[in-house]
């Protein structure tokens, strides 16, 4: 079974999206749009502060009445940021994004950010997993 680290390495999209404590809720949303993701991780330089999600902004902006581009992004971010390390299995990172009911687990080794694994990222890891061993299976009973 793959690591977060192995997981991270593999995925077509590379480096950490992030917006500064400055950005407004618009000014990271642009940058969701621009790179198609789900949510972006909010750093002060390397130090993470807090991740934002689409589900953030579904429940702290727009039912709050709220204005995108006069809320700051720290105002609506969750602080306090559950993450994997890097010798995490796929099957530990998915049983973490369960049990806390999120969809982006950020990847960190000590204070460094690696990177941030999705729901998707780890569906299609386990899919693909399994696939490889129903053909070893498959295999084994044909010869």
């Amino acid at each position: 079974m793959k690591t977060a680290r192995q997981l991270l390495q593999e995925k077509h999209r590379q480096g950490v999206f992030a917006v500064r404590p400055e950005a407004t809720v618009y000014q990271a949303l642009q940058l969701m749009a621009e790179k198609d993701i789900g949510a972006v991780l909010v750093m002060d330089g390397d130090k993470l502060l807090g991740i934002f999600s689409e589900r953030d902004y579904a429940r702290k902006v727009v039912l709050q009445g709220k204005t995108s581009a006069g809320t700051p992004i720290t105002e609506i971010m969750t602080r306090r940021v559950v993450f994997a390390k890097p010798s995490q299995t796929v099957d530990e990172c998915m049983a973490i994004m369960s049990e806390k009911r999120f969809r982006h687990l950020p990847v960190m080794d000590g204070n460094t950010v690696l990177g941030v694994l999705s729901i998707t990222d780890l569906v299609r890891e386990t899919i693909a997993e399994q696939q490889f061993l129903i053909a070893q299976l498959e295999n084994y009973i044909m010869h």
